[in-house]
């Protein structure tokens, strides 16, 4: 894995809003006194989901909150790279999968896309700041591949045409449904159910 670094860039400050800070509270109570640092991952995501990305004054507020010091929360970040630790795209960052099953069914033609459409190069942003991509191991969706992971939504069966439609839908606020982008139900055969296609009649269940 190469070396993850802060962005040269950061704001000022962050601060939970108040319902992100009530949110925290909550969680840290669930830990026994002294282990409240078993919260940070959940706190530096939620922190990560407020802002878009994670951000530095954003971790030495989570340590500060949780008793931490500030290079314990700074090596959690670094080392999980679900942490952003740059400026993502305001209204989409792409993961796009390229473990061996979204390989061998298009994922490089989709990578394609993100470089034609979005930016050159992972983890850029495209010319307007509304989007930017990367690609990523597994999302777990190894039936369905080619996959794209959107914030917490999946889109799959995809090819460059589908992927193009999935970006011109967002540029719309229009993005079409998460799930398979070719109708198919969950991860059934593409060509429709190839068992149990009939009901036995009750005599020949007996």
């Amino acid at each position: 894995m190469s070396i993850r670094r802060l962005y040269p860039e950061q704001p000022v400050s962050f601060a939970f809003t108040p319902e992100n800070l009530a949110w925290a509270k909550k969680e840290i109570a669930k830990y026994p006194e002294g282990k409240q640092a078993s919260a940070v991952i959940a706190l530096l995501w939620r922190a990560h989901e407020q802002e878009g990305w994670c951000t530095e004054p954003a971790i030495r507020y989570v340590a500060d909150m949780l008793g931490m010091a500030h290079i314990r929360v700074l090596e959690i970040a670094t080392f999980y790279t679900m942490f952003q630790l740059a400026p993502v795209g305001k209204t989409a960052h792409l993961w796009v999968c390229g473990t061996t099953p979204c390989m061998l069914r298009g994922s490089e033609a989709l990578k394609d896309v993100c470089k034609r459409e979005i930016a050159p190069n992972p983890h850029e942003l495209s010319p307007d700041g509304q989007f930017s991509w990367e690609e990523v191991e597994c999302l777990g969706c190894c039936a369905n591949a080619p996959v794209v992971q959107i914030g917490k939504d999946t889109y799959e069966d995809l090819d460059p045409e589908l992927l193009e439609k999935l970006l011109y839908g967002l540029k719309k606020g229009k993005p079409p449904k998460p799930g398979s982008q070719i109708g198919r139900q969950g991860s059934a055969p593409v060509g429709g159910p190839t068992t149990l296609t009939s009901v036995p009649k009750k005599d020949a269940m007996v």
